[in-house]
């Protein structure tokens, strides 16, 4: 089969990220004698620099971590809804759904602290050791990818009139950044500067760490914070409104470990974040799967996987979240998955039908019983994508910019790392675009928007509650074979996510091996697709009832077969579904293995 790269294989680390600096980063951190750990949180923190409008320090991040000889945990760093997020608040201000941008939408921001648990529990470096890359490349310069200057574009006018500290950051000089041209963002160096400055004198390794996590919590960080959320802004409402986030609402708040929840399919055990993430998602259309497969990229193949996907994504819609209890054992239950299955006919479906796990009755916002009615709604390709702000003259605020070749979709970024002792992380970081909330002065980076994904409606899984997530499509990934872990992966994407992960699973599961190892880079290569024949979980909150998108590489034979079977099918560019990144390691013969997404061109696998 055709690859754009080959499957890195080596012995001593390997790393794969949605950025090269990234990647060579974290790698350079193996290099320097650190562990996975080490080498994630210094990746992490460089990608907040390079990719500003995929993520940031104030966003969130699941993290999956599988030690060396011990038990796979999630690390979760998404924030909660503040103490004043509640839904008699909002609708008190004449809104139906929590706006797309501004500090309304803002959850008390969890991706810093989830990486200082990290590196404090499991790492071995100083946190300077680790951050000096991303204030090196912060302070001195890099040079963009195309995406950034494009995204800043999309919203000059926003800034230039309403979000001028933003201007500040991103509009240096009138100009946004520029591939070939060095770009520098020195209010967030400094703020790294300081940080370290602070908590120099704190101690050990540990007590340092621990001093830096109060630094965000209670001193300048967030105080910067506050005066952010207080500040009046012009959001995808239309109108000007300031936050809820308060000091005691940082204060009160950590990053905190939970066990995965698992999923055994065909000798593979794939372990995810819980149901305030999408993770489950990905286990339910295993458990969909009848006991033979149609032959790999089929018609029958594909529309099989896309009518699981929609009963899968139903029961997101009417169980997962974190204001209520969720019946996952029934949800992955053989005998529920069995009943679900039979609803997969011969044709696409173009309802909405979540099951009754446990004779329970579903329950579906009043706002997605709406959309998922209306025959055709949320036109946009790319519906499950994050809203992304746009200039105060745009007709729809909140929809995602998104380019004809998918050149300017994505909301998100991953990274894998696996180490010569075995240690192995997939984490997915995300929130606090550039696009998202104006750029906080004082520290060079924005809020988070992570509360557009709730309902302002009592009574859900998912309604906005305070002290509660918002459920989230990040959604890493972490297999094992026999019990020992042997592969992380996961990708940018929204609601495509677990979409994208289950293609790439399957691929390497059916395909098989090459050069004695798992062909990860081929089944990242192969041609992809996603559905939005469900309600979307970023603002407008918009579906596309029988809608599959595909890669123009994919059989013009199976499209037309899946059209005959009344997909609503739209063949898109050749290289624009799914960016996902992998590791992988052989317990048997300790070969490690990296592959990386050549969609969008800046994703890179490196190692030896």
């Amino acid at each position: 089969m055709f690859t754009t790269r080959p499957t890195l294989q080596g012995t001593f680390g390997m790393v794969s990220s949605t950025h090269w600096l990234a990647s060579q980063s974290a790698m350079a951190v193996l290099e320097d004698g650190g562990n996975a750990y080490d080498a994630a949180v210094a990746g992490a923190f460089v990608l907040h620099v390079v990719e500003p409008h995929l993520n940031g320090p104030a966003g969130e991040v699941p993290i999956l971590l599988a030690p060396a000889g011990g038990e796979v945990r999630v690390l979760c760093g998404q924030g909660v809804a503040p103490a004043g997020a509640t839904v008699a608040h909002y609708r008190a201000l004449g809104l139906d759904l929590v706006p797309g941008t501004g500090p309304l939408a803002a959850a008390v921001p969890g991706a810093f602290d989830a990486w200082m648990l990290l590196l404090r529990d499991h790492g071995t470096k100083p946190l300077a050791d680790v951050l000096k890359y991303a204030i090196g490349y912060a302070e001195h310069g890099h040079a963009p990818v195309d995406n950034v200057g494009a995204t800043v574009e999309t919203v000059r006018e926003l800034f230039e009139t309403e979000w001028t500290s933003s201007a500040e950051v991103y509009l240096p000089g009138g100009k946004p950044p520029r591939p070939g041209h060095l770009f520098r963002n020195p209010a967030l160096a400094a703020t790294w500067k300081r940080l370290l400055a602070e908590i120099a004198r704190a101690g050990d390794r540990e007590a340092q760490i621990e001093a830096a996590r109060q630094v965000w919590r209670t001193g300048f960080v967030a105080e910067a914070l506050v005066r952010q959320a207080r500040r009046p802004t012009l959001d995808t409402s239309g109108d000007r409104h300031t936050g809820t986030l308060t000091p005691d609402d940082l204060a009160a708040w950590s990053a905190s470990y939970e066990a995965p929840v698992t999923y055994d399919w065909n000798g593979w055990t794939l372990c995810k974040a819980g149901p305030w993430s999408q993770g489950p998602v990905l286990l339910q259309q295993l458990a969909l799967l009848p006991p033979e497969l149609p032959p790999y990229g089929s018609a029958d193949y594909v529309h099989l996987l896309v009518e699981g996907c929609k009963l899968a994504m139903a029961d997101r819609e009417a169980w997962y979240g974190d204001a209520a209890d969720v019946p996952l054992d029934d949800l992955l239950s053989d005998a529920y998955n069995a009943e679900r299955r039979t609803l997969v006919g011969p044709r696409a479906s173009y309802d909405l039908r979540p099951g009754s796990p446990g004779g329970r009755v579903p329950r579906i916002s009043a706002h997605a019983r709406v959309e998922a009615a209306a025959e055709r709604v949320g036109g946009a390709a790319g519906a499950g994508e994050p809203t992304v702000a746009k200039g105060p003259a745009s007709p729809v605020p909140g929809e995602p910019a998104v380019g004809a070749d998918g050149g300017t979709r994505g909301d998100t970024c991953h990274l894998d790392v696996v180490d010569r002792w075995g240690n192995m992380v997939a984490a997915t970081p995300s929130g606090g675009w550039l696009q998202s909330n104006p750029v906080v002065p004082e520290l060079g980076f924005p809020l988070g928007t992570r509360l557009q994904m709730t309902w302002l409606e009592e009574g859900l899984p998912n309604t906005l509650t305070p002290g509660r997530r918002p459920r989230t499509t990040l959604t890493p990934s972490l297999a094992l074979r026999d019990g020992v872990p042997v592969m992380a992966f996961g990708t940018p994407g929204g609601d495509q996510q677990d979409q994208w992960q289950l293609h790439f699973l399957l691929a390497v599961a059916l395909r098989g091996t090459v050069r004695g190892g798992l062909d990860l880079q081929g089944a990242i290569d192969a041609p992809n697709w996603h559905n939005d024949g469900f309600p979307g979980s970023f603002h407008p909150r918009g579906m596309r009832p029988g809608s599959v998108t595909v890669e123009s590489r994919m059989d013009p034979a199976v499209v037309e077969e899946l059209r005959r079977r009344g997909h609503d099918v739209t063949v898109g560019e050749p290289w624009s579904e799914g960016r996902l990144c992998a590791v992988a390691r052989d317990p048997e013969t300790g070969v490690l293995s990296a592959a990386a997404n050549p969609r969008g061109m800046q994703g890179y696998a490196v190692g030896r």
